[in-house]
């Protein structure tokens, strides 16, 4: 162990990890007078008031082993006797105001666009121009203001704090360039005092000399299928207050594996009903060699994510269904793979938003849509009535189109309504069934 010092030298600091833990960690050892987050490595420096404050946190974490957020972190003196500011990046200067901030986001869950960072950093001041790029060190933004004391009040006010609640957290400090060049207008680039710049031209980085630009084009996109980028905006768009419980947001599986089905009475399009409640289905295989067992992809990690979190455990034709991720990272085509991935019944290709916020898993209640504008109530309850006991219906219009609520009995009763009766036929119209998280009607 290095000799006796006023900073301590802090290991296995993890992304999810603030400045701020690292301050409760220490505050009630003496004054801290300056930290430094060593984010590439994992690692912080951190500097208390005088030795004496220093040697009594790392006696007392000798016995006590520190932990933050779930993450045992490990201390001990630095070789550095003091800090000075610290230039960790080429771009970065520290503390030394300038108009421009270089944005490093740690723990990204969501998607960070161009308008997601004017929105949080515009309050602060004019935002003149916004560059963000994929370096070493993570997801990282450019960010010009129109004056330099703009710049120092956001990384006053911004800095080690979240843009969505427990995740991309903001990491900020000064650049050293003068000014940024913007070449093109777009979810990655943006120049506000010129609207007029075209959109980027496909195969070209919009700019070169920041760094190779961030891409949401996952291994798990489907070729040819539904691109990423637009998805993972929908996710941040629905999910902004934070994933659901249980949800990491950060699965690159698309395929899973169903197993214990009803193999007399299931069938890959009943099985495209219920999982593309959760995403896209790009193809289905039902297992020649086990029928109780199918593999289903879906259009990328998250969508696959959402189906095995809500359906494990679902009820579905007297059967109680496994849902696990799939060793295969796709289903080969052969004659026994369905192909759904050009089907219009796919529900997450316009307001993916809205279907995200409403995944769910099995509730007793149902909600139809595209119904014909002429239906009855009592036309909708002897289309379903054979799957169950029904409690409750309601027909209503929103926006000009009929829609309607029914209680079953049992959730599996509505399951079963829902994989049998999605997508057929009712009046003149294909009707579109989902699950409902209201309790009654």
């Amino acid at each position: 162990m290095s000799d006796p010092s006023k900073v301590v030298h802090v290991r296995n600091v993890g992304h999810e990890i603030s400045e701020n833990d690292l301050l409760q960690l220490f505050q009630p050892f003496g004054v801290i007078t300056k930290l430094v987050m060593l984010r590439a490595k994992n690692q912080a420096l951190l500097q208390m008031q005088d030795v004496p404050s220093a040697v009594k946190a790392l006696q007392f974490y000798s016995n006590v082993q520190p932990s933050i957020r779930g993450r045992n972190v490990y201390v001990q003196f630095s070789s550095h006797q003091e800090l000075t500011t610290m230039d960790q990046n080429a771009q970065g200067r520290g503390d030394e105001p300038n108009r421009i901030l270089l944005v490093t986001i740690h723990h990204m869950l969501y998607p960070i666009t161009v308008d997601v960072l004017h929105q949080v950093f515009s309050p602060h001041g004019f935002v003149e121009k916004i560059v963000t790029f994929q370096k070493s060190a993570g997801f990282q933004a450019l960010i010009q203001y129109q004056v330099q004391q703009s710049s120092v009040s956001a990384r006053n006010s911004l800095q080690g704090r979240n843009i969505y609640d427990g995740c991309c957290q903001l990491d900020i400090q000064f650049s050293n360039l003068d000014e940024l060049q913007v070449n093109y207008n777009n979810e990655r680039s943006r120049d506000f005092t010129n609207p007029n710049l075209p959109s980027e031209l496909k195969g070209k980085s919009s700019q070169q000399g920041y760094g190779d630009m961030y891409s949401f084009q996952g291994s798990g996109a489907h070729p040819g299928g539904f691109p990423q980028m637009g998805n993972a905006e929908a996710i941040a768009a629905a999910f902004a207050g934070g994933l659901p419980p249980g949800i990491s947001g950060t699965n690159d599986r698309c395929t899973i594996l169903v197993s214990n089905l009803n193999s007399d009475r299931i069938n890959e399009d009943k099985l495209f009903n219920l999982c593309s409640l959760y995403g896209n289905i790009v193809s289905i295989k039902i297992l020649r060699n086990k029928p109780d067992h199918a593999l289903v992809q879906l259009g990328d990690g998250f969508q696959a994510e959402l189906a095995v979190h809500f359906l494990k455990g679902a009820m579905l034709f007297e059967k109680r269904l496994e849902v696990n991720f799939s060793k295969y990272p796709n289903i080969t085509t052969g004659p026994d793979t369905h192909d759904y991935s050009n089907s219009n019944l796919n529900r997450f290709n316009r307001n993916a938003a809205k279907n995200y916020r409403y995944c769910c898993s099995p509730t007793k209640m149902i909600h139809l849509s595209s119904l014909p504008q002429d239906v009855t109530e009592a036309e909708i309850i002897a289309h379903l009535e054979e799957h169950g006991p029904i409690i409750n219906s309601k027909l209503f219009e929103m926006n000009g189109k009929q829609q309607a609520l029914v209680l079953f009995d049992k959730e599996e009763q509505a399951t079963e309504a829902l994989v049998c009766k999605n997508a057929t036929s009712l009046g003149s119209s294909t009707i579109r069934i989902s699950f409902s998280q209201l309790q009654s009607i």
